[in-house]
């Protein structure tokens, strides 16, 4: 985006009265962002939403200070610019009615092309919810998802952590500007996160970390990627408004089922029970519900010498053998593992080229 255009629009988003949609009706009708100040009210009249107020407004020289004060922070600090018509804009958020005008990152950020999925959840959370969220994201690793959360307490940077751990590209929508970290007690995380990943908000520089800006920032959470999942949440919370969002984004949700009683279960019962969002016991739900491709060798067992299967894979295999084909509860059930185990065995063994999922979540040994 040209330095100059980047300058209006920055402007213009000051403007009391302009959000998102108000910008993009704008934007929509003047391609060049200095037309819109220059305008004459009858054309802008005609905008389905201006009103005499926001033309009133947008005569506010004061804006033009604080874009120029703000286009200072982001160049003195290397930040990058993504516009919503851009090409380097996230291609899902581009579709987002509400998604923001501009983003601001900082990293190492490649959204082209990948896998995108936002783990979110609350910040108390359990030994459980902590199990459930490393091994996710450990048997996802040969898919190479990027992992995208909010870089709060609890799941989000359970999620960010086990990322890096397995060399993942990790993003966090943070809800106030890139001129500070909050958690401040998070920032030895910063470092990791910016070479293989990195900070994304649309906040200014100006802005804090205010109560309102978190839920603001969940829309991004829940636009920029493919799916949500929720791995733990009270019946009411960001969590639960990241999924509703994702659900108006047409866009797929998964919740991990909790005991009946448990309170920081009680949104993802709730969200399964009414059909909101997919149940998920292990990452081959989520991959076959998104019809991930998992790009392996598929030769017959007899001729890969050297697999090497583990006690429990040998037994499921063996099992696979003799019927053909099974359902994955039936093969949890016959050969005595609990659903959310076997579905990280049956991973590792498709990963291993020895058995391949079928649809209606069937397995068959190759």
């Amino acid at each position: 985006m040209r330095h100059e255009d980047l300058f209006y629009v920055l402007a213009l988003l000051k403007v009391e009265g302009v959000g998102d949609i108000v910008a993009k009706k704008l934007l929509s009708i003047c391609p060049e962002p200095s037309e819109i100040f220059k305008s004459k009210a009858s054309r802008l009249n005609s905008i389905d939403g201006i009103g005499s107020v926001l033309i009133k407004n947008l005569k506010d020289k004061t804006v033009f200070e604080k874009a120029e004060a703000e286009l200072q922070f982001l160049e003195k600090n290397q930040i990058d610019v993504s516009f919503f018509l851009d090409e380097n804009y996230p291609d899902k958020l581009k579709h987002c009615v509400d998604g923001p005008v501009l983003l601001f990152s900082k990293g190492n950020i490649q959204l082209k092309n990948r896998k995108i999925i936002s783990i979110v959840g609350t910040r108390q959370i359990s030994s459980y919810g902590m199990n459930f969220c490393k091994n996710l994201i450990g048997d996802l690793a040969p898919l190479d998802p990027v992992i995208v959360s909010g870089f709060a307490y609890g799941v989000d940077i359970v999620a960010h952590q086990t990322a890096l751990e397995h060399n993942l590209q990790t993003v966090g929508i943070v809800a106030h500007g890139l001129n500070q970290i909050y958690p401040k007690v998070h920032k030895k995380y910063v470092h990791r996160m910016e070479k293989n990943g990195g900070f994304m908000t649309e906040f200014w520089s100006t802005s804090n970390p205010e109560k309102e800006n978190f839920v603001r920032r969940n829309r991004i959470v829940a636009g920029i990627s493919e799916a949500t999942i929720i791995i733990e949440s009270a019946d009411k919370g960001g969590s639960m408004i990241t999924a509703n969002l994702a659900n108006d984004y047409n866009r797929d949700v998964f919740a991990v089922p909790g005991r009946v009683g448990d309170f920081y279960s009680q949104g993802c019962n709730t969200l399964i029970k009414t059909q909101k969002a997919n149940l998920l016991t292990g990452a081959t739900d989520l991959i076959f519900n998104l019809n991930w491709d998992i790009k392996t060798e598929t030769k017959p067992i007899q001729k890969q010498l050297f697999v090497e299967l583990n006690s429990e894979e040998q037994k499921i295999y063996d099992f696979l053998l003799a019927r053909e084909k099974e359902m994955l509860d039936i093969i949890a059930l016959e050969c005595d593992f609990p659903v959310f185990k076997i579905s990280s065995i049956l991973l590792n063994m498709e990963l291993k080229g020895v058995i391949r999922p079928l649809p209606g979540k069937l397995y068959e040994a190759i």
